[in-house]
């Protein structure tokens, strides 16, 4: 299984303001975490795709490029590309770039977000949410197959016989599906044969099953083989010596993180006896000690048919950058390991 971290450059907001002389240092804080991850052997690291004042990831192919430049092995991708607000032929091109400097390690999973910010800011309609995205999608695999292009589509001008450089070194370029709990997306990842990234950051991993049974048996009637039909796993996580150790680090940032966006989206305030339930043994938080995590890791594997990546979303207003080094060190020379014995 590969194991790696997804990020999605959390910002550090003094007094609810944006200081650009603090966004330099956790970027440059960011880029050591890639690197570092690089050196204890993960195997993946990602980084999202957002448009709020709380996240510096607006654009994440020009962070993975810069990490490319100072690592050597580990695979760069994105957590998710928000290809509902993006045009495609932009996309590829900087996925192909940074497939290039990298030397063959680049990847993309596209989604459509879990927020909706990027569609006033590029002058979108919410109400053409999928629509946006399925045609987006269309678009951007048939680049991926064919270096010139003739094209036509609702909302993007047409590709007449138009070439689209520079092409990536690997071929297919690896292109993942990211999801959450829309049955239709599960679907529509089967039938095209793409793998699966699955985002459970609250409730019950093994609740996700029969929708990834839907993914399996769409690819299978559309002719792929179980072998392509990959499914990944992305949860809000973190490691640390001890399960008390781990727990306290994590639980305050998680509390104001997502109390802030629960009064957003109508969530009451998130309280310590609903974490606690979330950290349990069917919980979707992976945080623990090495092995509890790792143990956890392989029954969400076994609950959902099979896993072959797993990320932590280890983003967290709480946690200073040597806690979240540690964290890497511990999940890429222990829970690894103890994942793939």
């Amino acid at each position: 299984m590969e194991i790696g971290i997804d990020s999605f450059a959390a910002n550090k907001l003094d007094n609810e303001s944006v200081d650009p002389r603090l966004s330099k240092n956790i970027l440059a804080e960011l880029l050591e975490r890639m690197v570092y991850a690089d050196e204890v052997g993960l195997d993946i690291f990602g980084i999202g795709e957002h448009y709020r004042k709380e996240f510096l990831d607006s654009a994440p192919a020009i962070i993975l490029t810069a990490a490319a430049a100072r690592t050597k092995r580990i695979r760069l991708t994105s957590a998710v590309t928000v290809l509902s607000a993006a045009d495609p032929v932009r996309v590829f091109q900087n996925f192909a770039t940074l497939d290039l400097i990298s030397q063959g390690r680049a990847e993309m999973v596209v989604g459509r977000g879990s927020f909706t910010e990027s569609f006033p800011l590029f002058g979108l309609n919410l109400h053409d949410y999928d629509e946006l995205f399925s045609e987006k999608l269309e678009l951007l695999l048939k680049i991926r197959q064919n270096e010139i292009i003739t094209w036509s589509g609702k909302f993007r001008p047409p590709l007449n016989n138009q070439a689209i450089y520079p092409r990536p070194l690997q071929n297919p370029f690896p292109i993942w599906l990211g999801v959450g709990g829309t049955p239709a997306s599960f679907v529509r990842a089967g039938t095209l044969g793409l793998p699966l990234m699955v985002a459970v950051i609250g409730g019950e991993t093994h609740r996700f099953r029969p929708l990834i049974d839907l993914y399996r048996e769409a690819g299978q009637q559309a002719g792929f083989k179980p072998e392509q039909l990959k499914v990944g796993l992305h949860s809000l996580g973190y490691v640390a010596n001890s399960s008390q150790e781990a727990v306290d680090d994590y639980f305050p940032g998680y509390a104001e993180t997502f109390t802030r966006i629960g009064k957003e989206r109508g969530w009451p305030p998130v309280t310590r006896a609903r974490f606690d339930a979330q950290t349990g043994p069917t919980g979707a938080l992976v945080i623990g000690s090495p092995e509890e995590v790792a143990q956890k890791i392989l029954r969400h594997s076994e609950a959902l048919g099979g896993i072959s990546r797993f990320t932590f979303q280890m983003d967290n207003a709480g946690l200073s950058h040597e806690k979240l080094m540690k964290s890497i060190e511990l999940i890429g020379t222990k829970v690894a390991p103890l994942v793939n014995k």
